[in-house]
């Protein structure tokens, strides 16, 4: 026999029963249980959010189950006193404490159903015990009478559009419990009344809570659609700044390497240079060649598209200026709209106009000539571009037509228009008003300083630039 090492059990001895495992079974279905009973004492006691029409703008219909719930508890009050004592015999003192209990929680259903429910159940449930001293008779309904019936399915009503589902289901399930009781504690009284409050409580239950889902949907489809309201504006301002961004680059660019040309150059240039100066105006040169290497890298950052076909290159032409607004014009009469356009003064001090001011008046014009064209064909518009001191004036009206002369290819828009023409005159510190004329033309009026500030003028026309729309009830692009 060979030897077993001390403490080694034989191989052929089998592990004892486990004698813990019926304990842990009836410890985790007490926990299971303990958790549904407070779940459902959690349900019972804790009223769910207001039911739809309290949110409703019209103040009769917030008013309306007020007023319903009223005239059902003065009608049935005294309906359910008079019926306990002369159809049901009951002392006159106990049928007016029953139809009290039963009826009067009934003004409570509109803002606190379950609060009533718990009041009216529990009368509901003693008045069918105090029922059983009065002798059975075919024409009395057992245990819940007829006034019984007619109160606590408005109250079922009321508790579906208020409460959650499990409170519901557990309602539904302690009104066809509590039938079933009296059932099996005197079957021959019973004359179906149970079946038939159990079955119409659970049909008001369920279409409230139906009505009460439908509204929750309603209204979280509105907060999504506001939210995405909201991100769409700011995603339209957003993008385009970057636009401006993108196209305030190549005047920025422009001047970068005329600093970097000049710095090269200054040693040939100036006779008799210091050496420290020479290398004061390499090391400039080198920095300005350094910053706009890396602007160009950003920039083909934020012009690129991602699709990979090359649509996204950085884009070659220089950008437009003042002296390119005569093309906008002739562009504008070829699509059928008759301009008058008046840009002499301007044109005439194109040199003292910076380039940033040059391109935010070309696109200001440029988007109100394209919304004359979508918006309003055929309509009389008048450009007009002056300089009056140290301000370069941008106006584009568009007068209302005599007769339509055919109908607009866009009666709708984006509003990206003018999002763009607010952050472009915000950006050079001037100030821009859009809006409606009284006959019922749209006018664009602008005033750009000719020499825009290099700080500060963010915080004076940050109210202009997030103004709301004058134009909200025009059409825009």
């Amino acid at each position: 026999m060979p030897s077993v090492p001390p403490g080694v059990p034989p191989a052929s001895a089998s592990p004892p029963p486990s004698s813990g495992a019926p304990a842990a079974l009836r410890h985790k279905a007490a926990q299971a249980l303990r958790r549904v009973a407070r779940d459902v004492a959690h349900d019972l006691t804790t009223p769910a959010k207001p039911p739809p029409l309290a949110h409703s703008a019209r103040r009769w219909s917030r008013r309306l189950p007020y007023f319903f719930v009223f005239v059902l508890t003065a009608i049935l009050l005294p309906v359910t006193g008079t019926g306990l004592t002369a159809d049901y015999g009951l002392h006159p003192a106990v049928s007016v404490l029953l139809a009290t209990a039963q009826v009067a929680p009934l003004l409570l259903a509109v803002n606190r159903p379950l609060q009533a429910w718990w009041i009216i159940f529990l009368a509901d449930v003693v008045g069918g015990f105090t029922l059983l001293s009065v002798a059975p008779n075919e024409y009395r309904s057992w245990p819940w009478t007829p006034m019984v019936i007619i109160g606590y399915l408005p109250l079922s009503l009321f508790l579906g559009l208020r409460e959650r589902r499990r409170t519901l289901a557990t309602i539904w399930l302690l009104t066809g419990a509590a039938g079933t009781l009296f059932e099996l504690i005197s079957q021959d009284r019973s004359d179906g009344s149970p079946v038939l409050l159990f079955v119409l409580s659970g049909v008001l239950l369920l279409l409230g809570g139906t009505l009460r889902e439908r509204h929750d949907v309603q209204r979280r489809l509105a907060e999504v659609e506001t939210i995405s309201e909201a991100e769409r504006a700011r995603r339209t301002l957003l993008e385009e700044r970057a636009r401006i961004a993108r196209e305030l680059h190549d005047v920025v660019a422009h001047h970068m390497s005329v600093i970097t040309v000049q710095a090269d150059s200054a040693p040939y240039r100036i006779e008799g240079l210091p050496p420290r100066a020479s290398e004061e105006f390499g090391t400039i040169a080198a920095t300005a060649r350094e910053s706009l290497t890396e602007m160009r890298r950003l920039l083909g950052v934020l012009r690129s598209d991602g699709g990979g076909d090359g649509a996204g290159d950085p884009e070659r032409a220089p950008q437009p200026g003042l002296a390119r607004v005569p093309q906008l014009v002739e562009a504008t009469l070829r699509a059928g709209v008759p301009v008058e356009w008046d840009i002499s003064d301007a044109v005439t001090r194109l040199g003292l106009l910076s380039p940033a001011v040059e391109l935010s008046a070309y696109r200001i014009v440029q988007e109100a000539l394209a919304n004359v064209v979508r918006h309003a064909p055929g309509a009389t518009t008048r450009v007009s571009l002056t300089t009056t001191g140290s301000h370069l004036g941008v106006l584009v009206i568009n007068y209302a037509p005599a007769q339509v002369a055919s109908a607009p290819l866009e009666t709708t828009g984006t509003g990206h228009g003018l999002v763009g023409m607010r952050e472009r005159v915000r950006l050079v510190g001037g100030t821009v008003d859009i809006g409606p004329l009284p006959d019922g033309g749209f006018r664009v009026a602008a005033r750009l300083p000719l020499d825009p500030p290099e700080s500060g003028h963010d915080s004076a026309t940050g109210a202009t630039a997030n103004a709301p729309d004058a134009s909200s009830g025009t059409p825009e692009s």
